[in-house]
């Protein structure tokens, strides 16, 4: 299970990070208010939440980030979004991010459940189970 516990050193390769960690229907947070606003937006909706705290830097995050974009084209009745630590550090100290990736599970703004690393195959399974959980017609 891959997942990244500290920053290496500063690098300049950050400006193309939102455009691989956001594709298919993920939501890029990069604000209090836009997660605040896109939990309100699930919760009207009826829909899951699945938070990916990443890090651009991170390997396993770079790694996992196409199969979570995957991930939420197959299941849209899902929300999935993700909140780069650096970016909105203070927001992701307050979740109690240790390692990246982090993945919570939300509904109702409620934290469901939890999974460190980047499993692939336990993050399938993870979601594929709050999927199934809706009711029909959640799309």
């Amino acid at each position: 299970m891959g997942l990244c516990a500290s920053k290496p050193e500063a690098r300049d390769e950050d400006s193309e990070h939102h455009v691989e960690f956001s594709a298919g229907n993920v939501h890029l947070i990069t604000t209090k208010e836009a997660w605040d606003q896109k939990l309100e937006e699930a919760n009207t909706g009826g829909k899951i939440v699945i938070a990916n705290f990443s890090a651009t830097w991170c390997g396993p995050c770079k790694m996992v980030a196409p199969f979570y974009s995957e991930l939420s084209e197959k299941h849209p009745s899902l929300m999935f979004l993700v909140v780069d630590v650096d970016e909105l550090t203070d927001f992701s100290t307050s979740w109690d991010i240790k390692a990246t990736p982090t993945f919570f599970f939300l509904k109702e703004g409620q934290q469901i459940d939890k999974l460190v690393g980047a499993n692939k195959i336990e993050l399938e399974r993870k979601i594929t189970a709050m999927a199934d959980s809706l009711p029909p017609n959640r799309t």
